[in-house]
């Protein structure tokens, strides 16, 4: 787990010196940041520094725990409401990704709330982590001219002269080979076009053809490949395709 960060906002000191305590003694590990009485300085603060969790009490003068994050371009953090609202007004938050606690605070409320945001943390930076690795595989194997291809049962690492035809279809995207075998990725169309390499055409709006593997174009629209593949070619894309071979 990296080093997690927050920040306290209620207009109650005695709350907010309460609250920090706490979490100093049930999660010694988390630095909290700063802590506000005024929602307006917060909202400068977070506009320019976001912490990983964010406390926040819902009722505070002149701007309230809502309108705080309405007001913000964007929140990169996990929200956890502090307040004094009773349990049958905060429902609602049961089926969020926003967690509370009552105040008082009980101790094991305060650490399930907590547990609850460290863990969302922590698969978000395990995401992030696994679409690093995975875009600098792409860049060091595309140099040996090789697709990586993300399946379910991990990642296949083809050839490009193998690959004949990419067909896309409800987000997804099957993979045609040489030896008439597919694949299926969960790559959509689109990024498999920024990964191959000039031989391939895009020929209609959920194909892409590998122009080494043509063997024959069919007026009525089509293009034949070598495995004897029949891929529709739109109207669009038609005459591209034959300036290509003229």
């Amino acid at each position: 787990m990296k080093n997690i960060s927050a920040i306290l906002i209620d207009d109650e000191i005695s709350n907010l010196k309460g609250l920090q305590q706490k979490i100093n003694k049930l999660f010694p590990d988390i630095e909290v940041l700063d802590t506000f009485q005024k929602p307006e300085a917060a909202i400068k603060k977070l506009e320019t520094e976001q912490s990983d969790i964010v406390f926040l009490d819902i009722e505070m003068p002149r701007i309230n725990g809502f309108e705080l994050l309405s007001s913000l371009k964007e929140i990169n953090f996990q929200v956890i409401f502090v307040t004094a609202y009773n349990e049958y007004a905060l429902q609602a938050f049961k089926k969020s990704a926003i967690d509370y606690v009552l105040k008082p605070i009980d101790d094991d409320d305060l650490k399930i709330a907590i547990d609850k945001a460290l863990k969302v943390i922590e698969d978000k930076h395990i995401s992030e982590n696994n679409t690093k690795l995975l875009s600098l595989l792409t860049a060091s194997i595309s140099k040996t001219n090789k697709l990586i291809v993300p399946t379910t049962k991990g990642l296949s690492f083809i050839p490009q002269e193998e690959v004949f035809h990419l067909e896309g279809y409800e987000g997804y995207t099957k993979i045609h080979l040489f030896d008439n075998t597919t694949l299926i990725s969960s790559y959509n169309l689109g990024k498999f076009k920024k990964l191959l390499g000039c031989t391939f055409f895009k020929c209609h709006k959920s194909h892409i053809i590998n122009l080494d593997k043509v063997r024959a174009f069919e007026n009525e629209g089509y293009v034949v490949l070598e495995n004897e593949e029949r891929v529709p070619i739109s109207k669009a894309n038609k005459k591209v395709f034959l300036d290509l071979f003229n």
